[in-house]
């Protein structure tokens, strides 16, 4: 028996035109969704790979044109069909779009700062809540029979009331003697079977996440906790029994309809749900799990829509389910992830993207296995739900389940970033002595240097120290930079930017530890057979065969991805002892590398075999990379040790031996904001490893051909020499960053090849790579060149630095168009002096 149309006279039953209709907006839904989010995250990472700033009114961009695209169909949806469950399904769209777009603002807020982004979502996800619980006052779609969504549905509406089944009161559990509710009993704390499977499939969902995944830091991952529970309320408000009851049919309702169907439409709703789920990157993986948790939601509803149940509490049962379903699998992306580390930087070797895209993968079969099992255990089953009891040891059996696999083989702990306190007192080094040419007047002058830094730390950190060491907050002290890092989330960063003595706090990003190591890179390009084009280039053959120079005397430093000790090209040129190797990372005690970049820069620079500048030079190593990221920290632990170098285990303050730094610093990294790091932060470091007469060279960055893009520290340094990159025609690389820099320092100061230079990798192999990276250890080459030949030249920076550009070659620019405004200000600001010429150079150094 039907009932009336939902408008009188007019009946759109038999219409197949609101179905098609519906099916046409929710593939554009799903097509819009994924295309916005997808391209706002790649664009995110085109950025970061360019070096450029975030652009802060993306997203709020994305999420408007979100809703435009989305919502008007949605709209159209919700109002013009007369069938009451299209216009359900539209209705649901559209607050599902416009939680999208609200959610997508909260993005405005830097990656760096999790805390306070977790914190906005979880504040926005309840706000959410309560405006959809509001909207249903005066907007509401009907919903089962005697519940209180509202009233009964039309089309098979009196299929689902109590009388035209015969059943009458027999929705009652007293006129049934039904054996327990489905949601919480009455009179009770309990939670029923539906809510307690809902709990089970959430923790198998988890399940990935635990084994692959690892934890913030506490505060991180309690707001991670508080963001998922909020979700999990908002989808419970949207998902709410007004919404499933348009595709009850019947009572009990018809479960191939209500799971299919409803799922199906749900999935879509779930969908726009986890496109606003996390920052940039963490709303990738919800985008595969969540929405088929639509069907296993459509499976729980139908287990609480039986004739023995209470409709509202059946209704609360539902919505408690809901809530802890979406709210465990929005936890996984949320909690068990940094953002920051879903990146196209890491991509290329098993790393944070690929443990990601397995767990979301994983998560997906998982989520659809639970909804196949859950639609042919529930929505079939006509014999009420499972027993409280067999519900109750599934979410346990998941729970234990969920601890044993983060204990076992996932990475239980916590990993939360850090601080970096920089203090306002900062060392004098003024007035230093001139003392003696050559080696005995730097190694004096570090000497010095070294004190006082030490000296002005170890005053002014005192108060500091004591007070952090009371509240365990793990601190750190710094000498080279004057600054502590410590544990701590917002409220310590506040507490810490209050104080007198400190200038800033910036966030020192940690890296969270992989299920599995990333292994080890290696090269391809066959071994060289005599010097490499880019030595030949810049002339640094010449100096061997003709001057008879190759380094001879003099110790490189660098600071990267580590060093392959045991590479045959390198392998001689170690200086060895217990002071040539540092490791903040992981504490390794030799050199080795896992990225590559390092030895590739090391070999540019020492190496023997025809790829390296000054081949019978020596090297010492630092990891300040880890995984191809950085932390402003730990670059300071790199430089400090260049300073100082101390046995492994010692105390940089006490057990530092300054007599024993290299003289040439090759750095062919910078540190952007996304890891911490400001513009200012490294100028101590560098303004004192200066004073001291190490010759510090780093890349000018691979961030071209835009103008002015020469910005991570410490590229823009006056007191380094900036290296930018050509070709084998002597043209300025595209990708090659250009001035001007803030302050009128001309940038870059010279050129050297990094197009296709071979040189070592890990493994003992060898490989052919772009960047100011491989330009940059060239120059640091020549460097060691000239103060080989020259050792009085040995510590006198400044007459260095000018040899070098006085004796560089013509390089072409290279600009990004023809407009004037990509003219950089002029070629000096794309090519520096010019290409370094190590022949000139070494020749001129011996005068």
């Amino acid at each position: 028996m039907h009932g009336e149309p939902a408008y009188p006279g007019v009946s759109d039953r038999n219409s197949p035109w609101p179905v098609v209709a519906a099916v046409l907006v929710g593939c554009w839904t799903v097509a819009v969704t994924l295309a916005t989010q997808t391209g706002g995250w790649l664009t995110d990472q085109v950025l970061l790979g360019f070096g450029r700033d975030r652009v802060g009114w993306l997203w709020p961009v994305l999420g408007l044109t979100a809703v435009v695209l989305v919502g008007t169909p949605a709209l159209l949806l919700a109002v013009l069909p007369r069938s009451t469950t299209v216009r359900a399904t539209g209705r649901l769209w559209l607050l599902g779009a416009l939680a999208l777009g609200v959610l997508t603002l909260l993005r405005v807020v830097p990656p760096v700062h999790h805390e306070a982004y977790l914190a906005a979502l979880a504040g926005a996800a309840l706000l959410g809540a309560l405006a959809v619980r509001w909207s249903t006052r005066w907007w509401a779609y009907p919903g089962p029979a005697g519940s209180v969504d509202g009233p009964a549905p039309t089309g098979d509406d009196d299929a689902t009331r109590p009388e035209a089944t015969g059943q009458g009161d027999a929705t009652r559990p007293e006129a049934t003697g039904s054996p327990e509710p489905v949601g919480r009993q009455r009179g009770s704390r309990r939670l029923g079977p539906v809510p307690l499977l809902a709990i089970a499939a959430g923790l198998a969902l988890l399940l990935p996440w635990a084994w692959l995944g690892a934890l913030g830091g506490v505060l991180e991952t309690a707001l991670a906790v508080l963001a998922a529970a909020a979700l999990g309320v908002l989808a419970g408000t949207l998902l709410d029994a007004s919404f499933w009851s348009g595709f009850a049919v019947g009572r009990p309702p018809r479960p191939a309809r209500l799971v299919l169907v409803g799922g199906l439409v749900a999935g879509v709703a779930l969908l726009l749900l986890a496109a606003g789920t996390g920052q940039s990157g963490a709303q990738l993986p919800a985008l595969l799990t969540l929405p088929p948790t639509g069907f296993a939601l459509a499976a729980l509803w139908a287990a609480t829509w039986r004739p023995t149940a209470d409709l509202a509490d059946a209704t609360r049962a539902g919505r408690t389910a809901t809530g802890w379903l979406v709210g465990l699998a929005a936890l996984g992306p949320l909690a068990f992830t940094d953002p920051e580390e879903i990146s196209l930087l890491l991509v290329g070797t098993r790393d944070v993207p690929f443990w990601v895209a397995a767990a979301a993968g994983t998560g997906l079969a998982v989520a659809v296995l639970v909804a196949i099992g859950y639609a042919v255990l529930l929505a079939r089953r006509t014999a009420g739900t499972p027993s409280r009891r067999v519900a109750a040891v599934a979410a346990v059996v998941l729970l234990v389940a969920f601890g044993v696999v983060d204990l076992g083989p996932g990475q239980p702990g916590l990993y939360g970033e850090r601080l970096l306190v920089v203090l306002r007192a900062q060392a004098d080094l003024s007035g230093l002595p001139a003392g003696a040419p050559g080696r005995a007047g730097r190694d004096a002058r570090a000497a010095e240097v070294y004190r006082r830094l030490v000296t002005t730390a170890e005053q002014s950190q005192a108060d500091l120290l004591r007070g952090l060491t009371r509240l365990r907050l793990a601190p750190v002290s710094y000498y080279l930079v004057n600054a502590v890092e410590v544990d701590g989330g917002p409220a310590v960063r506040a507490w810490l930017a209050r104080r007198p003595e400190v200038a800033r706090v910036l966030v020192s990003q940690r890296l969270r530890p992989l299920p599995a190591p990333a292994g080890q890179s290696r090269g391809s390009a066959p071994p060289p057979s005599g010097p490499e084009w880019n030595i030949r280039q810049i002339g640094a053959d010449r100096v061997w065969s003709q001057l008879g120079v190759t380094g001879t005397g003099i110790v490189v430093g660098s600071s990267d991805s580590g060093v392959d000790g045991t590479h045959p090209a390198l392998r001689a040129g170690f200086r060895g002892g217990n002071d040539s190797w540092y490791d903040p990372w992981d504490g390794s005690r030799n050199p080795t590398d896992k990225g590559g970049h390092g030895t590739h820069t090391v070999g540019s620079a020492v190496g023997r075999d025809g790829i390296g500048v000054a081949p019978d030079a020596q090297w010492v190593g630092c990891v300040n990379l880890d995984r191809n990221l950085g932390n402003p920290a730990h670059y300071l632990d790199c430089l400090q040790f260049m300073l100082a170098p101390f046995p492994a285990g010692g105390d940089p303050f006490t057990d530092g031996r300054p007599e024993r730094a290299p003289q040439v610093l090759t750095n062919s990294w910078g540190c952007p904001p996304i890891e911490g790091c400001d513009r200012g932060v490294l100028r101590p470091a560098t303004a004192a490893l200066d004073a001291a007469g190490i010759f510090v060279v780093a890349a000018a960055g691979n961030t071209g051909p835009w103008c002015a893009s020469i910005d991570d520290p410490p590229a823009p340094y006056a007191d380094v020499l900036t290296v930018g990159a050509v070709d084998a025609q002597r043209r300025v690389a595209e990708f090659s960053s250009r001035g001007p820099v803030p302050g009128g320092t001309g940038k870059p100061d010279v050129l050297a090849p990094g197009v296709g230079v071979v040189s070592a990798m890990p493994g003992g192999t060898y490989a052919a790579l772009d960047g100011t990276s491989m330009a940059t250890p060239q120059v640091a080459g020549v460097v060691a060149l000239m103060w080989s030949a020259n050792p009085a030249l040995v510590g006198d920076v400044s007459r260095t630095r000018q040899i070098l550009r006085d004796t560089a070659t013509a390089a072409t620019p290279t600009y990004r168009s023809s407009d004037p405004s990509d003219a950089c200000g002029g070629p000096s600001n794309v090519t520096g002096a010019g290409q370094v010429d190590a022949f000139a150079a070494v020749r001129a150094a011996q005068k």
